[in-house]
């Protein structure tokens, strides 16, 4: 076993805090540091069935991408979904961390597990946030390239075949071939003017809504949206590798696993 501060070291190492956007809620949500962990459970959200399965499998840490408590709670009603959740999780002795904007921007994090699924090399940055404390620059999304051009149409099959979804929609702005290509991982269609003005020719994100598409195709610039969950459920199991390696030294030992059974809210009927 080790402490939970252990833990939360390690993930501060892999996503450091600093990097959150102000209106984040990252780092420990339930639980104490002191806590005595055992196995962590890593997963993209804290849901019903993930609270079941850390139950289930005996782990003491829930470590999740989206945090479980977001915005502030005035009441606690645990014949309600949020706070029968936070009441199992303080009965069975789980703490609960997430890692969230943090985790898009950093290296190696959501975003750059992204780009390496759905083939995009020569990495360069995104929307642009400040720069970190080493004089790095922080990053929301990525740009990259493809080895050679290709279709938007034969783009949009080779993310969707890439990524834990069963379609994609795509936005296609016409006879443009693609090989520069901007991503950003969720919800990022507030970034389409920026991607088209960085010069993408297709832009990968998720949530896409209509007046967004129409604003891509005056742009001249194709969109694939590939889902919150499509863009961003890969990084789970990069996490708990990640995790793995940081907890190797540690005094202690800890298992780790990643969730396998968690699937997209939206289905195509």
């Amino acid at each position: 076993m080790v402490k939970c501060q252990v833990v939360m070291d390690a993930l501060e190492t892999i996503a450091p805090k600093r990097l959150a956007e102000d209106w984040d809620n990252p780092g420990l949500l339930v639980g104490a540091l002191n806590q005595e962990v055992n196995k962590i459970l890593v997963c993209l959200d804290v849901s019903d069935a993930v609270v079941e399965q850390a139950i289930a499998e005996g782990a003491d840490m829930i470590v999740a991408h989206h945090p479980l408590i977001f915005r502030g709670i005035k009441k606690l009603r645990t014949d309600l979904p949020l706070g029968h959740r936070l009441q199992q999780l303080i009965k069975h002795d789980i703490v609960v961390a997430a890692a969230h904007t943090n985790l898009d921007i950093a290296e190696g994090g959501v975003n750059d597990v992204l780009a390496r699924a759905i083939g995009l090399s020569k990495l360069s940055h995104f929307v642009l946030e400040s720069q970190d404390v080493d004089g790095s620059v922080i990053s929301m999304g990525r740009m990259g390239s493809l080895p050679t051009p290709m279709t938007v149409q034969d783009f949009a099959r080779q993310v969707r075949e890439a990524l834990p979804t069963d379609y994609v929609r795509l936005v296609d702005a016409g006879a443009r071939p693609v090989r520069k290509v901007a991503i950003c991982s969720g919800s990022g269609a507030e970034f389409i003017q920026k991607a088209a003005f960085m010069g993408a020719d297709v832009y990968v994100t998720g949530d896409v809504k209509y007046h967004e598409a129409q604003q891509a195709v005056e742009h001249g610039m194709h969109v694939i949206d590939a889902g919150h969950f499509g863009t961003e459920f890969p990084v789970v199991a990069v996490l708990k590798d990640r995790l793995m390696e940081e907890l190797a030294e540690a005094k202690g030992t800890v298992e780790v696993i990643a969730d396998q059974s968690s699937k997209d809210f939206f289905t195509v009927v």
